[in-house]
């Protein structure tokens, strides 16, 4: 008889190759499947963990949500503190869940939420280098307000997806979209919650909205771009230090409520 556990993960995203597990490289994946079986004792049968989404290298995450299967039961909070005792310092288990078996992190969800900072500025700052995206040039926040309620909806992203992507399908819903200016802290900040994200999807997004408040597109082109399907009409991408995996939804009312808020 076996325990499901749902558990959700921050991690500071800069020393990790991205989420997924890749050979030699030091991944999300990697790391927290070894603390997993070494807190079950190394089982026979190795601890697979299942992810409710991928994150690039250099890309942050405050809401991960991750799965696995134990064959004993340990309560919730012992997982937690087992698990925080076993990762390293730049990733950290934030809340245990012990679930049904019919759960999954990745096919349940019904949305999920990402934020990036943009920061301007002819050099990069210290403190800001590992956590925000640099861009050289100022953009100008009420041409980013005025474009971005064009990437609300039901679209075909095929013009914001990189090359790489698995997904056969582009059409994704954005439920939200909003932007805003920290000037003290020479940033633009910018929130998307949506059905789903193809790969680089947000990072391509903020790419073409940072362009327009810079002047270099014009305020109503992502109507166009969107039409088009193709990428190569878009090819700029947001570095990946500015984006955060905020937080993944597993109940609609638990959306909406955001929704509201937003």
């Amino acid at each position: 008889m076996t325990t499901r556990y749902k558990i959700t993960l921050t991690y500071d995203g800069t020393n990790f190759a991205g989420f997924q597990r890749q050979p030699h490289q030091r991944t999300v994946e990697s790391v927290l499947t070894k603390a997993v079986n070494k807190m079950a004792k190394d089982p026979a049968e190795p601890i697979v963990i299942y992810g409710a989404g991928r994150t690039d290298a250099g890309v942050h995450a405050f809401g991960q949500v991750v799965h696995f299967d134990l064959p004993y039961a340990i309560s919730a909070e012992g997982v937690r503190r087992g698990l925080n005792s076993l990762l390293p310092v730049d990733a950290l288990v934030k809340t245990v869940e012990i679930v049904p078996d019919t759960f999954h992190a990745r096919y349940d969800t019904v949305g999920k939420r990402y934020w990036y900072r943009a920061y301007s500025n002819e050099f990069v700052a210290p403190f800001k280098r590992n956590f925000t995206g640099h861009f050289k040039f100022a953009a100008d926040i009420n041409r980013i307000q005025q474009a971005i309620p064009d990437l609300v909806g039901k679209h075909d992203f095929s013009t914001f997806v990189a090359s790489g992507s698995q997904a056969h399908d582009h059409v994704r819903e954005i439920y939200s979209a909003k932007a805003w200016a920290l000037p003290d802290e020479q940033e633009i900040q910018f929130e998307f919650c949506g059905s789903g994200f193809l790969y680089n999807q947000v990072r391509i997004m903020v790419a073409v909205l940072m362009e327009i408040g810079q002047g270099r597109r014009a305020v109503d082109c992502i109507p166009q771009l969107l039409a088009a399907k193709n990428r190569d009409l878009a090819r700029g991408t947001a570095p990946a230090a500015g984006l955060y995996m905020k937080k993944v939804y597993y109940e609609a009312k638990d959306l909406q409520a955001d929704l509201i808020k937003d």
